[in-house]
This record gives C-alpha cells, structure tokens and sequence, in this order.
C-alpha cells in the first residue's frame, strides 16, 4: 500500500455517494507498499480502505483481482470484499484513477513473526490455493520469467551503482533460471505477495490475507518459494530453518506438496528471489522523490537469491523427506 495520487475532500465525498457507504468521517493515506494509492476511512457505517489503481495496475486485470476476493470468500477464505457501487460495479472513478471501495478487515501485520506464525501462514496459503480452484477468470503471471528479463533490461544500465558487478551476475542468473524453471508442476491461481504486511493477526490466531493485486496463474509450489523468501529469513539475512519447517508443515497440512514440487524447491526459491530483487531494483532507481512511499532495498533480495545458490534440497528449507 502506498500513496501517489492525492484527492481532495469534496470529490471523496462525491465518490461515496455513489455507495452505500455512509457519510465520511475521516480518512488518511497509508504510507506502506509500492503499488496503489490506499486511504483508510471511517464513515457513519464501517472502515473501508479505499484503493486508486496506479499506472502499474492494468485497468483490464481489475476485474480478476476484485473477482478473485468475492471467490475466495465465497469459499471461507477471510480476505476484504469489494464494496459494491449502487449500479452494482465494483469499480469507480477518483482522482482520474479507477478506484474501489474494500471492506476493512480487522487485525494487524506482524513485525516480528515467530514459527508459530509461521505455520498459520503456510495454512492459510493452502487454503487459499484450494479456494481459488474454480476461479473462471485467468491472468497469466507478468513478473514469471519473461517478465523478469523485460524489468531487467530497465534498469540494468544503472545496475552497479547498486552494488558493483550487479550486471554480469543478474545476466547470468537470469539464463539459468530460463534453463533450469521447471514445468507441467501444479498450478492455479496463486497470491504472489505474501508478505508480513499483507498477512493480519489479532494476537496469535491469522485474521485473512489481503492486496490481491499481484495474484495471477502460476505454479502452486512458487507461491510457497515466495513465502520461504518473505517469512523464514531474519534480518541478519540467516535464513531460519525452525520458520521454513513450521511453514511446510502448515501449508501440507491442508495441500501436501507432490516430489516433483519439492525437488523443485531450491529453483523455484532463485526464482522468488531474483523477482522481488529486480522489482526493488526498479522502485529504487525510479521512484520519484517526495512520493508517499517506502523504498525497500533490494539488496536484501540479492542476499537471500546467494543463499539460495547453496541450497541442494528442499530438506535445507526444512522439509521433511
């Protein structure tokens, strides 16, 4: 979540009135993520989180992902709903931005997940691939190989003013996954994003997953490399091996992982990796100043996509064989 399209009092609450929403209250900007400009309301009714789809968002995949929350929780998955306008679409217009009304779902994301957490998160990933079975709408993934090489060629001129050498070994990282991405694994409709941030919990118990807006047709397994990336490493870049059992654990709790899933974890976690490194890499070099925004640093990525190099089996990842 992020903000970069500001919007002024009066055209909100010309917005609103074409919801059901009540009267504002209150609202202020949300100052995490990178993608969509997301204010928080209070009105005479309930919270919402009001989203602006920015650039980056194709205005075509909007109906994928605001179809693909009323699926899953249609399904019990507990995730935000759209809101929808009193014609019955679920999208609008503000600030010259396509723009939606979320339902606001209690809970908080965690700064310090534990193992514990951990599991639930694994859990909770199965379940929404089970859910998503069925789901009618397709969106291929935009950031899976071909997408990487295309967001690479962006930045690579600047590449080692990041750190020195960036370019020769991006190149090279990017020819070996090209080789080595397996195929014919499961696939369906996977998150993509599941970060901490993108995880709520009231206390110890996962309250429901939110910003769908990466979610698209991939491999199941991928979405868990994602996780492994995102959840199991601490921020001395130690990969934390009691974390990635208690994440395995939960999510084949719910959706057990096939061999040929599992043999390809240590790919498919170059993979996560190297995706979330060059899309950081982007935001760094680009993201303007003064935009509402936290730039995160990709070399963080770059330590985990080195660690990954090492790793010759899922059973490093703390898989049980």
């Amino acid at each position: 979540m992020a903000v970069y399209t500001d919007i002024a009092e009066d055209d909100l609450k010309w917005f609103l009135t074409e919801y059901d929403a009540g009267t504002l209250l209150s609202y202020k900007g949300i100052a995490e993520g990178v993608e969509n400009s997301n204010f928080l309301l209070h009105t005479s009714k309930d919270p919402l989180i009001l989203t602006l789809y920015e650039k980056r968002v194709e205005k075509t995949d909007l109906p994928f992902f605001l179809g693909l929350m009323q699926h899953l929780s249609a399904r019990g998955l507990s995730c935000p709903l759209p809101l929808p306008r009193r014609d019955g679409a679920l999208l609008g217009s503000l600030s010259g931005r396509p723009a939606a009304l979320i339902s606001f779902l209690e809970g908080m994301w965690l700064r310090k997940p534990e193992a514990k957490h951990c599991r639930e998160v694994g859990r909770a990933l199965a379940e929404m691939h089970v859910a998503g079975d069925g789901f009618e709408l397709k969106r291929p993934n935009a950031l899976s190989i071909d997408g990487w090489q295309t967001l690479w060629e962006k930045s690579e001129a600047r590449a080692d003013e990041v750190e020195a050498g960036l370019q020769d070994e991006i190149r090279g990282e990017l020819d070996f996954l090209a080789a080595a991405w397996p195929k014919g694994l499961p696939a369906g409709v996977i998150h993509a994003d599941l970060f901490p941030d993108n995880v709520f919990f009231l206390g110890d118990a996962l309250s429901g997953l939110i910003d769908f807006y990466f979610a698209c047709n991939d491999l199941l397994a991928y979405d868990v490399s994602i996780c492994l990336n995102a959840w199991c490493f601490e921020k001395d870049g130690a990969y934390n091996i009691t974390k990635g059992t208690a994440m395995l654990e939960g999510y084949q709790s719910v959706r057990p992982l096939s061999t040929e899933e599992i043999a390809a974890l240590p790919v498919l976690s170059r993979g996560a990796a190297l995706r979330f490194f060059l899309t950081r890499l982007y935001d760094w070099l680009t993201t303007p100043e003064g935009a509402m925004v936290t730039k995160k640093d990709p070399l963080e990525y770059l330590r985990k996509l080195r660690f990954h190099h090492q790793v010759g089996s899922a059973a490093e990842y703390g898989l049980s064989l």
